[in-house]
């Protein structure tokens, strides 16, 4: 059988780009397919394809890899093709957070929730659907896995404007096991677990200890009720004030969650998230531990630091160890595996349309559930309903997102002004909502569908 042709858009992005080229050649599965790096800005492109083949080189090249800027090129014959590109990520996420904050808004983050997020959204579906259409066009039958957020609405879009096989993959999950097992001082491998939700605003339904069986839910639950985690909000504080301030703030944030505590504290619910993503869903956030860094500053200088390394790495003539990265904690690329190979394996969460699986979550919503994958396909778990209050939260979300998809497929831009006006973390004025909405729709007119 030939191998599959992957094609990897955004790849001079550094947020997956370098991760799903690992994760292809460190699966055996894979040995042999035509790795294809696409990007329209050549020189970020021309970076990334170093680093790649240094690594595929390392590795003894068991991928045939590509540079191309030309989408005809990048998407003809593919089989699979993984998506993560967006234009002007930070300085428009800088607006997102800035402009609504300034008008009253109560957002803490502005990426996926909140006033800031439907103009995110916006952008990010007119981007995405564009690069649909060129799939559609050059490779109808392949297979996309979309990267971009925000997640739920940006796969919304995609399964209601277009005809692609699809699936929406974050690593939240994953990333929240290790997080959590460092902090019972165990194996993240030891870890069996089950969340259920929308992305970024997933909880965890099931965690078992594979060695003993213990559930280990309520030991997390011990956890949270220690006072160490009361101290969240002044160690967010002196991380946002201290250099090196991004990572500093990172770290506060994945280890002093006070959002994260809460849930836990009140209503026994262990999210997979940390507060910078579960508070874009919560209208009390900005109540709960008084202060939260602003992660587009923090991504900003991280995102410097990626590609000064990549770059130091395509290019020095030491001769790292490049070939012991191992596979990365993305589940991106073992469902690629799965679906072509058609070997049977458990993914932790996919994004999807809902068709029963939660059944207390409206019909055709993207929900983040665990699946089955093999050479027929994705294969979604049943799971219980979703405790409240998070339905209660999740129920509220949908229509925001149903507005907001809506109003890119259609150039409609009242229905945008509508949901910026029916956000929980909006300003109460509406008044303020059209002049913030005004604003950031002036600036990025450019970017967004009913431009």
């Amino acid at each position: 059988m030939s191998q599959p042709k992957i094609t990897l858009v955004g790849a001079g992005g550094l947020s997956f780009g370098p991760t799903m080229v690992n994760d292809v050649i460190h699966t055996p599965e894979l040995a042999g397919s035509r790795l294809v790096l696409h990007d329209i800005d050549a020189a970020r492109l021309l970076r990334a394809y170093r680093f790649a083949a240094r690594l595929n080189a390392a590795n003894g090249s068991p991928v045939v890899l590509e540079q191309v800027t030309d989408p005809a090129q990048a998407f003809e014959g593919a089989d699979f093709c993984i998506s993560s590109a967006e234009h002007g990520r930070f300085p428009y996420w800088r607006q997102d957070y800035e402009i609504p904050r300034r008008y009253g808004a109560t957002q803490i983050n502005g990426e996926n929730g909140g006033p800031g997020a439907v103009f995110h959204s916006l952008r990010s579906i007119k981007n995405t659907l564009s690069i649909c259409a060129s799939i559609e066009k050059h490779c109808p039958d392949a297979f996309l896995v979309n990267l971009s957020n925000p997640m739920s609405r940006v796969s919304l879009a995609i399964n209601r404007g277009t005809a692609l096989r699809n699936v929406g993959m974050c690593h939240e999950m994953p990333i929240g096991i290790v997080r959590l097992a460092r902090m019972l001082r165990m194996s993240p491998s030891r870890i069996e677990a089950k969340a259920s939700g929308i992305n970024h605003f997933t909880f965890f339904t099931e965690m078992v200890d594979r060695h003993t069986g213990e559930d280990l839910l309520p030991r997390v639950r011990a956890l949270f009720a220690r006072k160490i985690f009361d101290f969240g909000p002044i160690l967010t504080r002196l991380a946002a004030a201290t250099e090196p301030r991004p990572v500093l703030a990172m770290l506060a944030d994945q280890l002093y969650a006070p959002l994260v505590a809460h849930m836990v504290r009140e209503h026994g619910l262990v999210p997979c998230s940390v507060d910078s993503h579960i508070g874009e869903y919560l209208p009390f956030a900005h109540e709960i531990g008084g202060h939260h860094p602003a992660h587009v500053e923090q991504f900003a200088r991280i995102d410097k630091v990626f590609e000064r390394l990549t770059t130091w790495l395509a290019e020095t003539r030491l001769p790292l160890p490049v070939q012991r990265m191992g596979h990365s904690l993305e589940e991106v690329v073992p469902i690629i595996a799965s679906l072509w190979s058609g070997t049977r394996r458990r993914i932790m969460a996919v994004n999807v349309p809902n068709r029963g699986f939660l059944p207390n979550v409206a019909e055709g919503a993207i929900v983040e559930v665990g699946a089955e994958v093999d050479g027929d396909g994705i294969h979604p778990e049943s799971m219980p309903p979703i405790a409240e209050p998070i339905a209660g939260h999740i129920a509220a979300q949908l229509p925001l997102q149903d507005m907001i998809v809506q109003s890119a497929l259609t150039a409609d831009r009242d229905l945008a002004l509508r949901a910026v006006i029916e956000d929980p973390a909006s300003p109460p004025d509406e008044r303020a909502c059209r002049s913030l909405f005004d604003e950031l729709a002036g600036l990025q007119a450019a970017e967004l569908p009913f431009a």
